[in-house]
């Protein structure tokens, strides 16, 4: 072994022992807790700016804004965080990716429709990040957008983009939750929401009907912070969303994409934090994302006839993850999650032409994820 190759391992091993000792201690002053869990309300106070983290020095409280994990510091640990980097403007993260595609089905047909899905973390600020570059550089046929955290009457007209019509659909709450939708075609219709008040107040699922397929995009709900959501998203909003998109399925295929909030399949999570899963399970199965309940949910939306398009073409690829917390490096070091999804009816398999992860477009804690079609 090389000098090198061994300082490389050095790193390495450094790497994992910090990131190991800081859930380490987290998850002991999680245990030791004894304080009374957080209302909903608190928790939706919380994903108000939930994958956002402040600079925090020694010796000062954490700043409201908590990072979307669990893993990533919403278990209340109050360890010392390194500086938050400044994020890159879109605009300056696009020529490192090829946006050209030459992909064709299984059936040798050249894809002829792209659909491309990102979680922006804030209209606003993606748009002051030239957030719409992309939207040029890329040229989807649509472009779903999740967590804009804006009141529809408060989207900035700089939002607007030419050769595309936009949709928008916020929360009653301001700067909470919130979708969008870009598309070059006007769908034959827009719907929002499930037809389900107890989950139409929040801005999450958008549905835009074209000739042949529905597009459905969603920012499913956060279990949140100690999990205080757990229930509602599993036993209320998932089985619910389920109903919703089978009901679609039946008169036309479905494509439904967005920030998911699940990581499926353990090969979702950087293999760190999937270590630290196996030799902590009873702590660490616990967190907003990963949990058993959650992943059986995503199971059982497959077993409806869908199917995920990326581990459809690609089962055993690892660390493709669509979200890294803004604290630690983790971006630099590819630790990460794989939340945002296009998932397709069984019926479209056909039509998969690819599904790519665009991991080197900066401006968002989630990076865009696209897939292309033959129709």
């Amino acid at each position: 072994m090389t000098n090198t190759e061994i300082r490389r391992s050095n790193d390495a091993e450094r790497d994992f022992q910090n990131i190991l000792s800081s859930f380490w201690k987290a998850n002991t002053k999680a245990a030791k807790d004894k304080s009374k869990p957080k209302s909903v309300d608190e928790t939706l106070e919380d994903e108000t700016s939930e994958n956002e983290i402040d600079t925090v020095k020694k010796g000062t409280k954490r700043s409201r804004g908590k990072a979307k994990r669990a893993d990533d510091g919403e278990n209340g640990s109050e360890e010392k965080l390194e500086p938050t980097p400044k994020q890159a403007k879109v605009s300056d993260s696009l020529s490192t990716t090829d946006f050209e595609s030459t992909a064709k089905t299984n059936d040798g047909r050249p894809w002829n429709l792209k659909l491309a899905s990102w979680n922006i973390n804030g209209v606003r600020a993606w748009l002051n990040k030239g957030g719409l570059s992309y939207l040029t550089k890329e040229k989807p046929d649509v472009l779903c957008v999740q967590e804009t955290k804006c009141s529809k009457q408060k989207i900035p007209k700089e939002a607007e983009a030419e050769g595309y019509k936009a949709y928008w659909y916020s929360a009653e709450k301001e700067g909470y939750s919130g979708i969008g939708m870009y598309t070059k075609t006007e769908p034959i219709s827009i719907t929002y929401g499930l037809g389900i008040e107890k989950h139409d107040n929040e801005g999450r699922v958008m549905t835009a009907e074209f000739d042949k397929f529905y597009l459905v995009t969603a920012y499913v709900p956060n279990s949140g912070q100690g999990l205080v959501r757990l229930k509602y998203r599993t036993e209320e909003w998932d089985v619910d969303f389920r109903k919703y998109l089978k009901g679609l399925e039946e008169k036309k295929p479905v494509v439904l994409c967005g920030d998911l909030n699940v990581a499926h399949l353990e090969i979702g999570k950087h293999f760190l934090l999937s270590f630290v899963y196996l030799k902590n399970p009873k702590s660490n199965k616990r967190n907003a994302g990963f949990t058993d309940e959650e992943r059986a949910e995503f199971t059982k939306q497959l077993e409806e006839g869908f199917i995920d398009s990326f581990r459809t073409l690609y089962p055993d690829q690892e660390e493709a993850y669509t979200f890294w917390s803004n604290f630690r490096n983790a971006r630099e070091k590819n630790i990460g999650w794989r939340l945002d999804y296009f998932v397709l009816s069984q019926r479209l398999k056909k039509d998969l032409c690819d599904s790519l992860i665009r991991k080197d477009v900066k401006g968002s804690d989630h990076c865009p994820v696209v897939v292309l079609l033959s129709l």
